[in-house]
């Protein structure tokens, strides 16, 4: 138990610390693992049909490790009541509590996660790298800490290759070339 539970452990802080954004793309059931998974990463998109749950409490094995993201991404009563309840809750009510981003048609699913990916990968991948650390970061600490922190973050930013080079583009009114400095 301890190398399976580990290696989770291992993946779910992977994904925290890659410095690209994460996308979740859920078309099913995303129970215990599955719903820590959807949790940890940075943003996900699910089917109008995609459901969540921690149901381990109904087998007498409590899912310890996916409360963690999950008491992270939503609001503490209703990521107890999951946890306590086992019962699942549909794509809709995890929108609207914050474990997904958006919920689309079944067919839409893989152009929607797409175009979002898309989206995002249009910003500098340095600029990316730092935002995510930031805000991780940041959400660990009290607001005047995050307000510190977030300020040598800016500081840090804004003295990248890539900084400049948004700036000089938006003055110019042309597309970026990014270097990843």
């Amino acid at each position: 138990y301890r190398a399976i539970f580990g290696a989770c452990t291992v993946m779910m802080e992977a994904i925290r610390d890659l410095p690209q954004p994460v996308i979740a793309q859920v078309q099913g059931m995303a129970t215990a693992a599955g719903c820590q998974l959807v949790a940890t990463c940075d943003l996900a998109v699910a089917s109008q049909e995609a459901r969540f749950a921690t149901p381990g409490v109904r087998i007498g094995l409590f899912c310890h490790t996916p409360q963690v993201p999950l008491s992270r991404a939503i609001a503490p009563k209703k990521a107890l009541e999951m946890l306590l309840t086992g019962q699942p809750i549909s794509a809709q009510e995890a929108e609207r509590l914050g474990l997904v981003n958006k919920v689309v048609p079944a067919e839409a699913l893989a152009e929607e996660t797409l175009t979002l990916a898309r989206h995002i990968a249009q910003a500098s991948p340095l600029t990316l790298a730092l935002g995510k650390k930031s805000f991780y970061r940041q959400i660990e600490l009290d607001e005047h800490g995050a307000y510190d922190y977030a300020k040598e973050m800016m500081i840090l930013n804004a003295l990248t290759e890539d900084a400049r080079e948004g700036i000089s583009a938006f003055l110019s009114k042309r597309t970026p070339q990014w270097k990843g400095k």
